[in-house]
């Protein structure tokens, strides 16, 4: 209820406030996770069970960041604005707590740009999907950063938690 108090104060929800609504709700989730988990577990990735292969916390922030550029780019209809990195776990540069959290939060800033920009008009308009083949409606690249980012927030509340570090949502 907060979020949705919060994405209308400035008035009755336009067709930009709802798509802006979940990326700020996520946006104030996973930006403090990032930020409460200590640096020297940004390396971390479970093993015990079947964990063989999966992202470490860095790489999940990294990998929602990327993902979050190439939604908001496409559907803007621009290049992102930032080196996103050649593979899913996004730039090899980006590497010190510092810089993931500068990374994910040029994400969600650009992501904002990205839901303002959406109108009754064009949200139904066509882009070239940026993984795989196909077309896809802006509205639902928009709507994608959310629940994706949403879905790697799940697990790197796991990744906390096995760390002993309250997920700031929760506490």
């Amino acid at each position: 209820m907060l979020v949705a108090t919060a994405a209308f104060a400035a008035g009755p929800p336009t067709v930009a406030t709802i798509y802006d609504a979940p990326i700020y709700a996520i946006e104030h989730d996973a930006v403090p996770l990032v930020e409460a988990m200590p640096a020297d577990k940004f390396a971390f990735a479970p093993t015990n069970g079947e964990f063989k292969g999966v992202r470490t916390f860095a790489q999940q922030a990294k990998h929602m960041a990327r993902a979050i550029y190439m939604s908001a780019s496409t559907a803007l209809g621009e290049k992102p604005p930032v080196d996103i990195g050649a593979t899913e776990n996004g730039p090899a540069s980006v590497e010190s707590k510092e810089q993931i959290v500068q990374f994910l939060k040029g994400a969600f800033a650009y992501a904002h740009k990205a839901a303002q920009s959406m109108t009754a008009a064009n949200q139904m308009e066509l882009v070239k999907m940026p993984w795989g083949d196909g077309q896809y409606p802006k509205a639902s690249l928009v709507s994608n950063i959310a629940w994706h980012a949403y879905d790697h927030y799940g697990q790197m509340v796991v990744y906390a938690r096995m760390n002993g570090i309250v997920p700031p949502s929760s506490r």
